[in-house]
């Protein structure tokens, strides 16, 4: 585990939360793989925290769903399932629907200009599978979308459920039938934001996040094998 961190020596609760949000990414971004088990002991001596923020973090994990504890083969790790990306990605489409749908009556010129420079990018290093670019730049898009929704607690939820299938969705643009099929639902989707037809927004934004659960599962499931 990377010791970067800069963890406080005192137990209270921001180190427990702290310490809670670092094991957590780990799950999440694949560090640490289902069905492999944290030691307590490990993680203090590795983070340099007593053990009390360690429990603390992995009794918050468990209620996440994250690891699985039992008393003979302690924490294990569960991580993120094909049918938890399934959930994830039907929330996604009412949620980022209406976040478009939203955001197609808020947005300012200026937004829509960075909307489209972005969008440009998008299919530079789409050209160049530049994934990891691409990647970036469609977090940045989907990010304008939400600000210019003007609901702070729709960006906090899309925010939750986006940290669940980062990986997920890394390693599916990084598949090449995905990238032509990802600029050409986002391109739909501008032109709908442009056009500031809400109704239109929504139907590409759902239509998107469908299909990239479509294929992210697929992916995985083909990955289990």
């Amino acid at each position: 585990m990377s010791k970067d961190m800069d963890f406080p020596t005192t137990g209270d609760e921001s180190l427990r939360n702290k310490v809670f949000k670092y094991i957590k990414s780990q799950i999440i971004t694949g560090i640490y793989g289902p069905g492999e088990t944290l030691l307590e002991a490990k993680l203090a001596e590795e983070l340099g925290v007593s053990r009390t923020p360690i429990r603390e973090a992995m009794h918050l994990l468990e209620l996440e769903g994250l690891i699985e504890t039992s008393a003979k083969k302690g924490s294990a790790v569960l991580g993120i399932t094909p049918k938890d990306v399934q959930d994830i990605y039907v929330i996604r489409q009412l949620v980022e629907g209406l976040a478009a749908s939203w955001a197609a009556e808020r947005l300012t010129t200026a937004e829509i200009r960075e909307l489209q420079k972005i969008f440009d990018l998008m299919e530079f290093y789409a050209q160049k599978q530049d994934f990891e670019e691409v990647t970036e730049l469609d977090n940045q898009f989907h990010q304008i979308i939400y600000d210019a929704s003007g609901s702070k607690i729709l960006k906090i939820t899309l925010g939750n459920l986006h940290q669940y299938v980062q990986l997920a969705r890394l390693e599916s643009l990084k598949t090449h039938e995905r990238m032509p099929e990802t600029i050409k639902e986002h391109h739909a989707l501008l032109d709908a934001l442009v056009a500031r037809d809400s109704d239109a927004a929504e139907k590409a934004m759902s239509l998107h996040a469908k299909n990239a659960c479509s294929h992210i599962v697929s992916h995985l499931t083909t990955d289990a094998k």
